[in-house]
């Protein structure tokens, strides 16, 4: 099962309305991926780092979950100050890292950081069961809300079953290496995995059927109103259109 360790908390951010937190990390994150100005992108970065002050947010686990993005990151700071055109900046032997591409990694760092860093406090900090529902409330369409509550339920399950698998597999002497053997054998594990998780499908979809499922999942927990909600909401769709203004002003 997917970890929800950052859900588990009592600060203003879990106190809020999943729709509210879902709506505001949209908004944000729309706003903050057409910026550009480094200006408006470093209070977009003070504006991440708030949130996740605001959800009690320990440094350890929100590195953790960062450190998918850093090192793409790192790879774009390998490759693109080297091969983007532009004005030169520092010659290093035989290769040259232009002005444009440090520019062009420098505010994809800082988009990438600050925008997981949102999703991270607002997202994250709600489990993908609280997650699916505010999605449902917002009209998403039940069959997305659906596939994404069945994939987080299963996929531990279809990652069982795969392991299961292999085990035989190596029980009757299978070694994993680079031939035409491994990959043969990998292609037959791959083939009976997508067997069985259809199979298991039939008979989930046969017993909610059996338990009287009719396409709608019904929630014993329902959102409390809460006074932060409205306050919340205000405040992030102001503070965005500010800096989006601001944006515009500074063109």
């Amino acid at each position: 099962m997917i970890s929800e360790e950052l859900a588990q908390g009592d600060s203003i951010i879990h106190r809020l309305d999943p729709c509210v937190r879902v709506v505001c990390a949209l908004v944000v994150s729309f706003a903050l991926a057409l910026s550009s100005q480094f200006e408006v992108l470093g209070l977009y970065l003070v504006f991440a780092l708030a949130l996740v002050f605001l959800a009690s947010l320990g440094a350890g686990p929100v590195l953790k979950r960062l450190k998918p993005v850093l090192l793409f990151v790192i790879m774009i700071w390998v490759i693109l100050p080297f091969t983007h055109g532009g004005e030169p900046l520092v010659r290093i032997g035989p290769l040259t890292m232009t002005r444009p591409g440090v520019e062009l990694c420098l505010r994809i760092t800082i988009k990438s950081v600050s925008i997981l860093m949102v999703f991270i406090a607002l997202l994250a900090t709600m489990t993908v069961a609280t997650l699916g529902q505010a999605l449902h409330r917002l009209r998403v369409p039940d069959k997305l809300v659906f596939l994404l509550l069945m994939t987080y339920r299963y996929i531990a399950v279809i990652q069982e079953e795969y392991q299961r698998l292999l085990r035989a597999a190596r029980f009757r002497g299978f070694v994993p290496g680079t031939n035409i053997h491994s990959y043969r054998t990998y292609a037959y594990l791959a083939g009976m995995l997508f067997v069985r998780a259809s199979l298991r499908a039939g008979r989930v979809h046969n017993a909610m059927l059996c338990r009287g499922f009719n396409g709608t999942f019904r929630s014993l927990d329902s959102p409390s109103s809460n006074r932060l909600n409205p306050v919340f909401m205000t405040g992030v769709s102001a503070l965005t259109l500010m800096l989006v203004v601001t944006e515009i002003l500074w063109k």
